[in-house]
């Protein structure tokens, strides 16, 4: 018996998104029908989103990249926020992510934000890592590439937990910002900075006090 699946794939990159549709096209199974439509952006996502509502057809699998242009008015202004506005309006549609992104903080967030059922890091990403990443999704989600995978054992098998917060100083100062310079980042005052930071390095054992010490601890254990 034939299974039609609705499909919306979003990407700025109309070379990579027809890549990934010739893909899945010759992957299918021979009892699958797959009916694919193509955003290149958050406005036409958004109004390919709402139709299919309208037309009382709605998608079911929706495949997102993370790094898209803001929508028109503001209020989009990325992959994650489509995401997570697709979530409202389509309940039911499955979301798998592709992005560039494989820093475990942004990993961290996608999930947490998003919890996806698919999460492929494109670096990951091989015809036979995408195809299989879709048949998972529609026969027994969730799927994860590789890189989200690794990433997830390893804070799974670390006792350390910490908080969005000090994830966020940890990802902050790896990227080379000052530590008189988190406070604008983080919304919260020096004083409060320095003890997260002290804390820190008494959660990772570090005695030497040594930011440089702590990033490359809390890189061992997979939150960098």
């Amino acid at each position: 018996m034939e299974e039609t699946i609705r499909i919306l794939m979003t990407d700025d990159h109309p070379i990579i998104i027809e890549g990934y549709q010739n893909t899945l096209l010759a992957t299918k199974k021979e009892s699958q029908n797959l009916i694919i439509d193509i955003a290149n952006n958050c406005d036409q996502s958004i109004a390919f989103m709402n139709k299919s509502i309208e037309e009382e057809n709605p998608y079911q699998i929706l495949f997102m990249d993370i790094s898209l242009p803001p929508s028109s008015d503001g209020t989009i202004t990325s992959g994650e926020d489509l995401s997570k506005f697709a979530r409202e309006i389509l309940p039911d549609a499955k979301i798998i992510i592709l992005t560039m992104f494989n820093e475990p903080f942004r990993i961290h967030n996608i999930i947490k934000e998003i919890n996806p059922e698919g999460f492929v890091v494109k670096s990951d990403l091989t015809s036979r890592e995408l195809a299989s990443a879709f048949q998972a999704v529609v026969n027994n989600p969730p799927f994860y590439s590789t890189t989200v995978t690794s990433y997830l054992r390893k804070t799974h098998a670390s006792e350390i937990e910490i908080d969005d917060k000090d994830r966020k100083i940890l990802y902050l100062l790896s990227q080379g910002i000052k530590t008189k310079s988190l406070t604008k980042h983080l919304g919260i005052s020096t004083s409060s900075v320095e003890k997260r930071k002290k804390q820190l390095k008494e959660i990772f054992s570090i005695t030497d006090g040594q930011d440089e010490t702590l990033l490359s601890e809390a890189k061992k254990l997979g939150f960098l």
